[in-house]
């Protein structure tokens, strides 16, 4: 065996020399009781409270009022407002556009004319009332004076002789007496006065139609607004009835939101809204700020949604295009606020109350089924609520398990279990 070979066995053995030695030095391991963590959730504060709550909603910004623009006459345009475009606000009673007036003035002149003429009947037929009435009465006097002299004649002189029988001569009288006491209408010349009189006031009704007509050859602004859409220009004719363009009146939108019953019963001067103003709000996201407008209750449909099964209720706005109030941490560095849009949809808030007491809690640790689970001295307990009002980040409840405040689980568990214990993360139970 050479030397090399003897060398690599003694290198061999002493290896696995050191190697048995190793093992037969080293430490027993120490061994450990295996314990099971309890689930590490995560967890929000609640407190619970009575009074005002606000009814969240949302809705899109209408016009309360809107008119469609025509013309009430025939005629050509002769003007059309410069702010008479799409866009254009206009203030209340600017004349929007004016029709050719000239026909209509010499309608107006005509029928001035024609009064004039029956003013001259009136005064004839005045006259020959009075004449006719004067003839009358001279006849009624000279009837009276024949049966004066036919009474003085004496019955022994000849001239009564050649009278009349004393029947007829009777009967002449009376007749003659009867027809000076009730003359003939017609003789009275009193209805020529009134045919007059009436052609009179036929004259003047014509009068008035065409000053009427005249003055709707002006169309005005019936209120301070916003043309939506326009189709008039100089030069175009016109119908009655044409329609020439819309507005919207500015003073005032609303907004219809949808509630459902139970968040409607949080408002109780709700159907009252005519008689209590109920105060509510409306916000807008305009570029990276929220803003806010203040508004109120104007009416409510008493007619519940067939198909939502919710109550419509209809908000005011007053003064929206008045800039609205900057809501949020870049409420200061922003001056000036936008109009409320006319179209925007916009979330809305009124101001309700509740005389149970409630919670708000993030809506993600409202479980299915209306429940809740509260962490208890680091035990799951499971809490079945009533939901008040949702939003899309929050929810209102209300259960005799809530307490008065606590922390509600917002992490899932995959098997909730009432008692099962449970770590609160950053915090103590």
């Amino acid at each position: 065996m050479s030397k090399q070979a003897r060398w690599a066995i003694l290198l061999l053995v002493g290896a696995v020399a050191i190697a048995a030695l190793m093992i037969a030095l080293r430490p027993e391991p120490e061994e450990q009781e295996v314990v099971t963590g309890a689930p590490l959730v995560q967890t929000a504060a609640y407190e619970v409270t009575t009074g005002a709550i606000e009814i969240q909603g949302s809705g899109t910004v209408q016009p309360r009022e809107e008119v469609t623009l025509g013309a009430e006459v025939s005629g050509k345009l002769v003007y059309v407002n410069p702010a008479f475009q799409e866009g254009g606000r206009v203030p209340s009673g600017a004349v929007l556009f004016r029709i050719d007036p000239s026909d209509y003035n010499n309608r107006v002149r005509s029928a001035r004319a024609d009064i004039a003429a029956q003013d001259v009947a009136v005064l004839q037929a005045q006259e020959e009332m009075a004449i006719a009435e004067a003839e009358l009465e001279r006849f009624a006097q000279r009837q009276s004076s024949r049966e004066a002299l036919s009474q003085s004649i004496d019955s022994n002189d000849y001239a009564a002789r050649i009278l009349p029988p004393e029947g007829l001569r009777t009967s002449s009288a009376a007749r003659a007496s009867a027809s000076a006491e009730e003359p003939n209408i017609l003789a009275t010349r009193e209805p020529q006065l009134r045919s007059a009189r009436a052609a009179r006031e036929r004259a003047e009704a014509q009068l008035a139609d065409a000053r009427l007509a005249l003055s709707r050859t002006v169309v005005r602004a019936p209120f301070a607004g916003i043309v939506r859409s326009e189709s008039a220009s100089v030069g175009t004719l016109v119908q009655p009835g044409q329609s020439l363009g819309t507005m919207v009146a500015s003073g005032a939108y609303e907004v219809r939101i949808s509630l459902t019953e139970a968040e409607a019963a949080l408002v109780p001067a709700l159907f009252s809204a005519g008689s209590t103003r109920v105060p509510a709000q409306v916000m807008l996201d305009y570029g990276d700020t929220t803003w806010r407008w203040d508004a109120y209750v104007d009416r409510v449909d008493p007619i519940l949604d067939p198909e939502t099964r919710t109550i419509d209720v209809f908000l005011r706005v007053n003064n929206p295009m008045r800039g609205g109030v900057a809501v949020g941490s870049d409420a200061e560095a922003t001056t000036a606020g936008p109009p409320l849009l006319l179209g925007s949809f916009v979330n809305a808030t009124i101001t309700g109350g509740s005389e149970q007491p409630y919670a708000r809690i993030p809506l993600a640790a409202l479980r299915t089924d209306n429940q809740v689970w509260v962490l208890r001295s680091g035990k799951l307990a499971i809490v079945p609520v009533d939901v008040l009002q949702r939003t899309d980040d929050y929810a209102w409840v209300s259960g005799e398990g809530l307490g008065e405040a606590g922390h509600v689980v917002t992490s899932p568990l995959r098997t909730p279990v009432e008692g099962m214990a449970l770590r609160r993360e950053g915090g103590a139970q």
